[in-house]
């Protein structure tokens, strides 16, 4: 870890919800099909422990069974190196195509 929180050397918490979010990046691979990709939409973390620069955490990102119309819920946990719950909660993201939200969010129309 290299991400401080204000002037105390622990891990910050947008550095912890990124992480998380990168390991639901992960997770969603399985729901998407060539051309599409997942988008993050919304986040729902309790930060309960400090933790240390420098220390190892595990994240832990359990998928859903499926994805409810294009709509997946990840359950989140984030373990310090002994054991001990550092932060949970739930991060929301849908299947997309790769293509025309990129387009619309650089807004370009791509039906041109």
């Amino acid at each position: 870890m290299t991400v401080g929180s204000g002037d105390v050397p622990v891990l910050s918490t947008p550095r912890l919800i990124a992480w998380m979010e990168a390991a639901t990046v992960q997770a969603a691979a399985p729901f998407t099909r060539t051309g599409e990709t997942s988008v993050g939409t919304a986040v729902r973390i309790e930060h309960f422990r400090a933790t240390p620069v420098g220390g190892r955490l595990e994240v832990i990102a359990e998928p859903p069974a499926a994805a409810a119309g294009g709509r997946l819920t990840f359950l989140l946990r984030v373990l310090d190196s002994s054991g001990e719950l550092v932060a949970a909660g739930e991060i929301d993201r849908v299947i997309v195509d790769r293509r025309r939200f990129l387009a619309r969010a650089l807004g370009r129309d791509t039906h041109r």
